[in-house]
């Protein structure tokens, strides 16, 4: 099949129906293949780009003016460095500005470059929003040529041929390889990262994909975090004598990664120990007190989400990043529901009634977006002193 390409074109975003959006490469030259998926954030960019629970996911920013802010050395959310497991592209409707501002150390479109991730400018991004709201997630290969030479229909055939993200366990890929202790509290002006005091609580994280700010939250309330692979077992958790346990945000399907972790949160529920689940670690601990999970149309994407604490009655305004939500149908007795989605009403939190453990879909680190929801770590340190007292 011939296709024109036009002229000055160096990036193009292929899809599998068949649909090709041309414009500008920027970022890292070559392709990449995954979900595409929008973010309606105005700003935080780069935690964006390095967050883990993007792996396989090439990110459409629906604010068109992306780049002021720059990339620095101190906005990295993942622990490797390597854009392997974290967003594979980003979209963008302008090319990205050159920064402007003091924090910044390297202009977006070189930091790119140097991550290997690929990127698309000057396309109508407000359209391909419209499509993804419409028709759900394509399946689609972004790639970048400064020659601007790109076989249009090989691009297709890769990403029609792509199964997606259901039924991947992407977990293991985004976890540590051994346990180490996180030693840095939350960033504030004009001091930079807090270092800790004497802690007041020995938390394990399992490791799904953590972001460098949950860690930073749980130290900031007196907390000696120790990070572990997804695949440590609950023997292994508890011989460490937690004060509680938290499951880390990630990548995949949930049920997929449930397939051998499940089990193990389940003896951890078991234990009395207070746990506290974040977006995957949400869905994890769901699948693990009998609920379902299921694929979303479009998914939750963005720093300016309203989601309600039932538990108080407050709204908050949420940072979100999931392709996945929990069956609010499927919620045994058990449980009782905490946080909902004003957006659309799907489940947003949970807790067990009998048991000091409850989750959220969303991330109360905030980074990026508001930091409505901080007050949830403090929530888990009044669990881990109940238990102590």
């Amino acid at each position: 099949m011939s296709r024109d390409l036009l002229p000055g074109c160096t990036g193009v975003l292929a899809m599998a129906d068949g649909t090709v959006l041309q414009g500008i490469g920027v970022g890292a030259v070559g392709e990449a293949l995954g979900e595409v998926c929008f973010n309606t954030a105005m700003t935080g960019y780069q935690e964006i780009l390095t967050d883990p629970s993007y792996m396989a996911q090439i990110i459409a920013f629906t604010f068109p003016h992306i780049g002021n802010t720059g990339t620095n050395l101190e906005d990295l959310e993942q622990m490797s460095g390597s854009a392997r497991t974290a967003a594979r592209g980003a979209i963008f409707r302008d090319v990205p500005t050159a920064p402007a501002t003091w924090r910044a150390d390297a202009d977006l479109a070189t930091w790119m470059a140097r991550r290997g991730v690929v990127g698309l400018a000057g396309v109508d991004t407000r359209a391909l929003t419209r499509t993804i709201r419409e028709h759900g997630m394509p399946y689609a290969v972004i790639a970048h040529s400064p020659q601007g030479q790109f076989d249009l229909d090989a691009l297709i055939a890769k990403a029609k041929a792509w199964p997606g993200l259901e039924g991947l366990d992407l977990a293991k890929d985004a976890s540590c390889l051994q346990p180490f202790v996180w030693d840095e509290g939350l960033w504030s002006w004009p001091d930079g990262y807090a270092r800790p005091g004497s802690p007041r609580y020995n938390v394990v994280v399992v490791d799904y994909g953590v972001k460098r700010n949950i860690l930073r939250a749980l130290t900031s309330v007196g907390a000696r975090a120790t990070v572990v692979p997804v695949d440590t077992s609950a023997e292994e958790i508890l011989a460490r004598k937690p004060d509680g346990v938290l499951l880390s945000n990630g990548p995949g399907d949930p049920a997929a990664t449930g397939v051998y972790a499940v089990p193990e949160i389940r003896k951890l529920i078991d234990s009395g120990v207070p746990v506290f689940g974040i977006c995957l670690g949400h869905q994890m601990l769901s699948l693990a007190v009998g609920a379902k999970t299921v694929k979303m149309e479009q998914g939750h994407h963005g720093a300016n989400h309203p989601v309600k604490d039932l538990t108080t009655g407050k709204v908050e305004i949420v940072s979100m990043n999931h392709g996945f939500t929990v069956d609010r149908a499927s919620l045994p007795e058990a449980v009782v529901e905490t946080h909902v989605s004003l957006f659309d009403g799907t489940n947003a939190g949970l807790a067990l009634k009998d048991r000091p453990v409850f989750s959220v879909q969303h991330h109360p680190e905030a980074s990026p977006g508001p930091t409505d929801s901080l007050y949830l770590f403090e929530r888990f340190a009044a669990m881990m002193d109940a238990r102590k007292r």
